[in-house]
Formats: C-alpha cells, sequence, structure tokens
C-alpha cells in the first residue's frame, strides 16, 4: 500500500490519524497506537462523549446490522477501531495480516455485487482484512504459516468490531465473497480472511436467544 511521510510518522496514502502525538521517539508506530488508544477525546466538537469500557456490557450488546444510517463516523472512531486491530494476539506476535480500508465510493459498489450481492457491503466504514502469511517467520510449512495468517486476521477483525461496539457504532462481518473478485477490486495478491463493515444503525437491536450453557460446553476428563 502506497504510504507518505509526514515528519517521522509514516501513514499509507490517503489516511491519517485526527490526532498524533509530538514526539522525536523512534518507535513512532507503538506510541501512535498507545497514544490513539487511550486518547480521551472522540472528536473535537464532542470532547466529553463517553465509551463503553465495560467489555462484557460491549460483547453483550453487538449486534450484526444490516441497515445504516448515512451519519459519517468520525475520523478519531475509526483510528481507535483500526488501532484495535492492532492489539488483537497474533502468532509469535508476526501479525500475519493486513488491512484495507475502502474509501472508494466505486469500489463499495464493486465490492457489494463480490459480496454476493449483499446491499449493506456499501457502508460507512468498510475494512478489509487480508492474510499475510510471508509476516509469519517461523520455520514451518506454508500450510502451517496460513493457518496462522487466518487465525490472526480473524483475531483483529474481532477486536475491531468490539472496538467499535464500545464507541456507540454498530457493525456486520461479511463471510460470504468471491475472494478473487475482493483481491481484484483491493488490487492485492492478499487473500481476504473477512470484510467488516461499519458504521451507526438505523436502530438498536435486542438481544437475540444464545444456546443454553450446557449445550456449549463440552468438558473433557
Amino acid at each position: 500500500m502506497d504510504s507518505k511521510k509526514i515528519g517521522d510518522r509514516i501513514y499509507p496514502q490517503g489516511y491519517e490519524p485526527q490526532e498524533t502525538p509530538d514526539s522525536s521517539d523512534d518507535d513512532v508506530r507503538n506510541q501512535l497506537l498507545d497514544f490513539i488508544l487511550h486518547s480521551g477525546s472522540i472528536g473535537s466538537t464532542k470532547p466529553s462523549e463517553v465509551i463503553d469500557t465495560d467489555l462484557f456490557a460491549v460483547m453483550s450488546k453487538r449486534r450484526s446490522t444490516r441497515k445504516f444510517s448515512d451519519k459519517p463516523v468520525e475520523t478519531i472512531k475509526i483510528d481507535k477501531i483500526i488501532a484495535a486491530a492492532d492489539t488483537a494476539p497474533t502468532a509469535g506476535n508476526y501479525q500475519g495480516f493486513e488491512i484495507f480500508y475502502m474509501k472508494s465510493p466505486e469500489k463499495k459498489k464493486l465490492l457489494v455485487e463480490a459480496c454476493n450481492n449483499q446491499p449493506y457491503v456499501n457502508s460507512p466504514v468498510v475494512l478489509i482484512f487480508c492474510k499475510n502469511p510471508s509476516r509469519v517467520k517461523f520455520d514451518f510449512p506454508d500450510y502451517v504459516l496460513k493457518k496462522f495468517a487466518i487465525q490472526d486476521a480473524t483475531l483483529a477483525a474481532g477486536y475491531s468490531q468490539l472496538a467499535a461496539q464500545a464507541l456507540g457504532l454498530s457493525s456486520i462481518w461479511i463471510g460470504m465473497f468471491n475472494e478473487q473478485k475482493v483481491m481484484d477490486i483491493i488490487e492485492t495478491d492478499l487473500v481476504p480472511s473477512s470484510i467488516l463493515c461499519i458504521g451507526y444503525p438505523e436502530q438498536t437491536k435486542f438481544p437475540k436467544p444464545r444456546r443454553n450453557l450446557k449445550e456449549l460446553v463440552h468438558v473433557v476428563w
């Protein structure tokens, strides 16, 4: 992905975090993530907006949304969602995944077609998580590295999804898509594992029933 350099800070072309620290620290990337995640402000116009920090409440409230409002998602919230993905555990901390932030309206329409014509893919924020086994530097067979990469990408997307919920947004996880078509649209040879569509929901959904604990958990002695 193309990038640009501003001082000592490097960002992808077309995406720059809203708030960045002023520092000469060499470890800019990690410092930037820490700065974003711990920033108390959620946009200059709403400095007092509350983030839901109760993890279990966030989990229980999360619902798949297929109807998003037209309200744009604040840049600082997108920053936090992306930064949250980078905190996910990965095999050997090699981070065998990449995130493609889809901003082009034209390409979003193509993405809908590549995702089995699911219209809600054309959401305010679209993040495509791709596997990158080349980053996983273990001395294992390729099939093992690919397995690590899909695990890495899946965990990262899950962290982003929970972060979106904590920030008052909603999302839907897309797993039904034509891999090659998606790869052609975002112009990469990396295979996508999931697509996360994010925005403000048109309405709040109530919890759906889940399995009983005895149906879910299988104890092995």
